[in-house]
Order: structure tokens, then sequence, then C-alpha cells
């Protein structure tokens, strides 16, 4: 999948992955999409909780030997 900026929290643990996120956020424009590759399992529920409480869009989430990658892409009107 295409993105626009990527992330890197592996080896961090809640809450700093979905704070590098938002950061990541801030940085791009709306509708432009965000790859974060994080290594702490509850990211995943993590992230899932904060887009749907924020608007923004879970496009894909993977998971490839204990490090999980996620694409989201910013609101419209962020």
């Amino acid at each position: 999948m295409e993105f626009d900026k990527e992330l890197d929290a592996k080896n961090l643990k809640c809450p700093l992955p979905i704070l590098r996120c938002k950061k990541g956020l801030s940085e791009i424009n709306a509708t432009q999409i965000l790859k974060i590759v994080a290594t702490d399992p509850g990211s995943v529920k993590d992230f899932q909780a904060f887009c749907k409480q924020t608007g923004h869009e879970l496009l894909q989430q993977d998971n490839a030997d204990g490090v999980f990658t996620f694409y989201i892409k910013k609101r419209a009107d962020a």
C-alpha cells in the first residue's frame, strides 16, 4: 500500500505508539496516509480504538512475526 509518511514505533509500549501516531498525523495533510510499524501486541486494539474515536480511517493492519503494521488515513476535515 502506498503511504505518505512512515513512523517506527517498534519496541515502544502503550501509550507511546499512539502518541507518535498523533504527532505523525499532525505532520501530514488531510486524506494522506500514515504507516506505523509497532511491536506492542496491545497496539492492535489501541489503533482500532484511536481511529474509531478520532475519525481517522484504519485502512489496513498486518502482523508479520510480531511486527504490526498499520495504515491510517487522516480524516478529511483534520
